[in-house]
């Protein structure tokens, strides 16, 4: 994360000042590359974008490595690049081209960590038509290990239609979870930036876990009534959280907008995003003890929301 001085306060702030697009030539790649440029281009930021070539599987018999110019996947991938350069071109930009070997989350891994990237621009897209394979593997496994915020291209997003980053809406979805409050500062800073309307969301479950008193196991109407009251106290309570969470001082162009819905998390998060016709969602993914475990583990919020949004989707991890 690149953090700079305004210059009209002593505040800093976030921005993205090298952005990394990982690639694999698929069309999901093609996305996300519209989106990388689109916010290189708003940020005046140094794009790279990246190819992890496998390694060459290994023969029975033991043989010296080919050479770096007669390795055919390497000779394949140099080719792809080229012609992804030059159906994009970016000579307004400050850019680079890299073609590396190894694991994916290695060679991104080490390229993030030289090059000091801010932002990871990601595309995903759907494989055998289930769902939990939506996502993949790797890009989970990319998006839980990374240091810096992602920002994941789904299979149902459309590339990019402004050659700058401009959304008109961002959508924060929240748990109040220190993740959370990692990810809100890039919400309300791309918000500024491109003069959209801000909303916060937070999900109410739609059932209370152990809220409610002794009058559940009465007569129906006095559960209804408190399970009623219960309902519009958490709904009140995560209003006032909400408008808690953005500073006095925020320079937004309309007063932002704070909601507490009931419904199932992903569910929710998502039917709420389609209605407002959000053009960015900023969430916290939180980490597990053992990340790349986790990444075969599909059924997570997180995995719900990218596998299903119309519209990127940038996460920040603790």
């Amino acid at each position: 994360m690149t953090v700079v001085a305004e210059k009209d306060d002593a505040q800093q702030r976030i921005a993205f000042k090298n952005v990394l697009l990982a690639t694999d030539f698929s069309l999901a790649s093609q996305r996300a590359l519209s989106y990388a440029m689109a916010i290189a281009r708003r940020y005046a930021a140094t794009l790279t974008v990246i190819n992890a070539i496998p390694l060459e599987p290994r023969d029975r018999i033991p043989l010296d490595p080919l050479p770096r110019e007669l390795s055919r996947r390497l000779l394949e991938a140099a080719e792809n690049m080229k012609q992804l350069e030059t159906a994009s071109p970016m000579n307004d930009l400050e850019h680079h081209f890299l073609l590396e070997r190894g694991r994916v989350w290695d060679v991104l891994g080490a390229v993030m960590q030289r090059d000091r990237a801010d932002l990871l621009v990601l595309g995903t897209h759907g494989r055998g038509g289930l769902k939990k394979l939506a996502l993949g593997s790797i890009a989970e496994e990319v998006l839980r290990l990374a240091p810096c915020p992602v920002l994941t291209i789904g299979p149902h997003v459309p590339p990019a239609n402004s050659e700058r980053f401009a959304p008109k809406r961002i959508l924060f979805a929240t748990d109040f979870g220190p993740t959370s409050a990692k990810a809100f500062p890039y919400a309300l800073m791309m918000a500024e930036d491109c003069g959209a309307k801000l909303t916060l969301l937070h999900m109410v479950p739609p059932m209370p876990s152990a809220d409610l008193g002794p009058s559940v196991y009465g007569p129906s109407t006095y559960a209804a009534e408190e399970f009623l009251e219960w309902q519009q106290s958490t709904r009140c309570q995560s209003q006032t959280r909400l408008r808690g969470l953005v500073p006095i001082g925020a320079k937004l162009a309309e007063p932002p907008e704070c909601v507490a819905g009931l419904d199932f998390l992903a569910d929710g998060i998502l039917e709420f995003a389609t209605a407002k016709q959000v053009d960015l969602m900023v969430m916290g993914a939180s980490r597990t003890p053992a990340p790349r475990i986790a990444a075969h583990i599909p059924w997570t919020l997180t995995h719900e929301v990218i596998c299903s949004a119309t519209c990127p989707v940038l996460t920040v991890s603790s």
